[in-house]
């Protein structure tokens, strides 16, 4: 049994938008048994846009029905029924909202129209109402209208079901199915091909820009777990619009997945990641002599193409570690006025004695997907140097050339750094401190 469902809204995500006009035709799968349409008050001024495209108007809905008043009759024609839609899962976020909020939770299984259509009728151009329509000369009257495009979308589903003989159909309705979850315009082999172990995952467009980047410690449980809960934010609903295609790159463990989520976010700017887009250290310590021949050092902001001799969050930061390091060449006497040469290589020693206290190790743990790998991860005076894999990292001594002839090189910045020492301070690795 199922209810064929179209609604018209005052804005694209149920979250802070309300429902103009809903139509639910009830169905067998054959034929129709019933439909119920109404317009309703939003309780809200209905944007001069979506007049444009609907053609429904304030004065319109001034004397309609408040969506509470009819949420009992709603959620009645709704259970025990497949709840269908064209996209249905922007439908479904908007009716399970606003039933909710009236006292009355929904939990239907959702049918796709646009799912099921590009398994029944493969290779069309496009799956939209309008041109699925065209395409199998279905009639649509009074086009973005409730009672309109659910009447065209009945049409269209008693289509497929004739063609499908109901086992594609069945397959998607069958037990907890990600078809009844899925983006419409995802396919569901790219979500099946997902390993269950640690990696980073990619959300893509049509075009395969990028649009969300993702770590998980299970990629097939992490990325389910997108699609099954119905966030009926605009973020949300607008990725979801999107998505077309999913890719993922499997790691050693979840710390690798860490770095590479962090390393990728930075350089591929994914639209709908919010974490992590800025540069957390924004200051950076560096060194230049004056026209007396004396070394000085400076804090300014981090430079793109000037290394930075160390990295600091905040300019007060910098300026301690300016201190200390100033106190320590001052022990020696006022070089800096009698003997600006000595003074110099006071200082550049003083600076190399502050950097060795920062680690040069190498971290290893065992690949969650060879047993006979490990992953391995640099860290040179401090700095995440790169990581990769190695067969045996224990063969190639202390020698930090020896990793760095194995390892590719690859982007520091402050959260990598911040995670490896925290696994380094805890002892959940196996460290190799090394000498250069």
């Amino acid at each position: 049994m199922f209810a064929i469902v179209d609604i018209e809204t005052t804005g694209g995500f149920a979250s802070s938008n309300a429902i103009t006009e809903i139509a639910i035709i009830l169905h067998n799968g054959r034929e129709e048994e019933g439909r119920y349409s109404t317009l309703i008050n939003p309780g809200r001024p209905i944007p001069r846009a979506i007049t444009a495209l609907t053609g429904i108007s304030d004065e319109m809905v001034i004397n309609a029905p408040s969506f509470d008043s009819i949420a009992p009759h709603i959620h009645n024609l709704l259970q025990n029924r497949i709840f269908v839609a064209h996209h249905v899962n922007f439908d479904y976020s908007f009716v399970q909202s606003h039933l909710a909020e009236a006292g009355f939770p929904l939990r239907s299984k959702k049918l796709c129209t646009v799912r099921l259509a590009r398994q029944v009728f493969p290779g069309l151009a496009s799956y939209s109402l309008g041109n699925l329509c065209r395409s199998l000369s279905i009639p649509i009257e009074n086009r973005h209208r409730a009672e309109g495009d659910a009447a065209a979308t009945s049409i269209l589903f008693a289509r497929m079901v004739e063609a499908d003989e109901g086992k594609i159909l069945t397959a998607m309705t069958k037990g907890k199915n990600a078809e009844q979850f899925l983006p419409p315009n995802l396919p569901v082999e790219e979500l099946d091909q997902l390993p269950q172990g640690p990696g980073v995952y990619y959300f893509e467009s049509a075009k395969k820009q990028v649009l969300y980047v993702g770590k998980a410690v299970n990629l097939n449980k992490r990325v389910r777990t997108h699609f099954s809960n119905n966030d009926k934010g605009k973020r949300k609903q607008d990725m979801m619009r999107q998505v077309h295609h999913i890719r993922f790159t499997t790691c050693a463990s979840e710390l690798m997945a860490l770095i590479l989520e962090s390393q990728e976010i930075r350089q591929l700017w994914p639209p709908f990641n919010r974490s992590q887009k800025k540069y957390h250290h924004r200051y950076g310590l560096y060194c230049y002599e004056n026209r007396h021949g004396l070394m000085q050092l400076v804090i300014e902001k981090k430079r793109t193409n000037l290394p930075a001799l160390h990295t600091f969050n905040w300019l007060q930061e910098g300026h301690q570690f300016i201190r200390r390091v100033k106190e320590k060449v001052e022990q020696e006497g006022n070089l800096e006025l009698q003997e600006p040469v000595l003074y110099n290589q006071y200082l550049t020693r003083a600076i190399e004695e502050y950097q060795q206290q920062f680690p040069t190790v190498a971290l290893v743990e065992k690949d969650h997907y060879f047993t006979k790998r490990y992953a391995v991860y640099l860290l040179e005076k401090g700095k995440f140097w790169g990581m990769g894999y190695l067969e045996d990292p224990y063969a190639l001594g202390n020698r930090l050339d020896s990793f760095k002839e194995k390892i590719s090189p690859s982007p520091d910045n402050d959260f990598i750094r911040g995670l490896l020492y925290q696994s380094l301070s805890s002892g959940s690795r196996i460290s190799i401190p090394l000498e250069e």
